[in-house]
Order: structure tokens, then C-alpha cells, then sequence
């Protein structure tokens, strides 16, 4: 990703404006087995208290890199029920990256996410009808089928 995806402007003024980055090299110890990296690039996001959110590996392009970024940031924000910035991360990704891999994911997350903040189970089957007219083959699909089910 160094002489693609990092040298990118977009890359670069996203991660400065919104994360810390850490370098760590996979054979350094102990970083690499605390966060069990085996291979290169391994990206790794974590809260303030360094617990584990997110992780992507092998190479994404600048297109690529930037939603899931995003990606981990709102799912940080999920896991510490911080429902709001989550729900905010989430439309960043569907509103702006609607070709990129990880909007079928943002999309399903943004529909639990309203669900726990408003206990509306219509949230949950909007979110599976999303997925279902967007992205009808995606994994986040097969796992909100059940969602079809929620009366309107």
C-alpha cells in the first residue's frame, strides 16, 4: 500500500484528520502478537483502551482504504453503543462510497444500530430491503433475511 494507497492525497488527509496511526512492522515484538499479525498490511482498529474493533488484511486500494477505515471507526462507535456516531459513520460510507466493499456491512450495522437506539424493529426490515434491492448477493443480505420477516 506504500506506493499506492497511502501516497494517495484522500488517504492521506483522511488518516491525518481522523485517526493515529501506528506503523508497527509484522515480525516486531510484542506489538505483533499482542494484535496477531501474521501478515502485511494488517490494519488494526482500535479504541482508546486498545481493545480491537476492526481489522483488514492484504492490500486495498485508495478507494477501498478510505471506507473501511470509516468502517472501523463506526464500528468502534457500535461496540461502545455510541449508536449516534455510529449511525453518522455508517452514512458516510452508503452515502459516499456506494461501490465500495464495505457498504453492504456499513448498511446492515446502520439498521441495528437505529434499532438499539429506537427498539423499531422497522429498522432492521429497511435495512434488509436495502441490502436485498442493492447488494442481493452480499453476505450482510443472507445475514438480515430474517428481517423480512418484522411486520411493517
Amino acid at each position: 500500500m506504500d506506493a499506492v494507497s497511502y501516497p494517495d492525497t484522500k488517504v492521506t488527509e483522511f488518516i491525518n484528520g481522523n485517526i493515529v496511526p501506528l506503523r508497527v512492522h509484522f515480525d516486531n515484538q510484542p506489538l505483533s502478537s499482542n494484535f496477531n499479525v501474521q501478515w502485511t498490511p494488517t490494519l488494526v482498529t482500535l479504541d482508546r483502551n486498545g481493545k480491537e474493533h476492526h481489522r483488514t488484511v492484504g492490500f486495498l486500494s485508495p478507494e477501498e482504504l478510505i471506507p473501511s477505515l470509516i468502517l472501523g471507526i463506526g464500528k468502534t462507535h457500535f461496540d461502545l453503543n455510541e449508536f449516534k456516531p455510529a449511525v453518522e459513520n455508517f452514512d458516510k460510507i452508503i452515502s459516499n462510497f456506494s461501490k465500495c466493499d464495505a457498504t453492504p456491512e456499513a448498511m446492515y450495522l446502520r439498521g441495528v444500530s437505529r434499532f438499539k437506539t429506537t427498539h423499531d424493529g422497522k429498522n432492521l426490515k429497511e435495512a434488509y430491503e436495502l441490502l436485498q434491492s442493492q447488494y442481493p448477493g452480499s453476505e450482510w443480505t443472507k445475514r438480515a433475511l430474517p428481517y423480512r420477516l418484522i411486520p411493517a
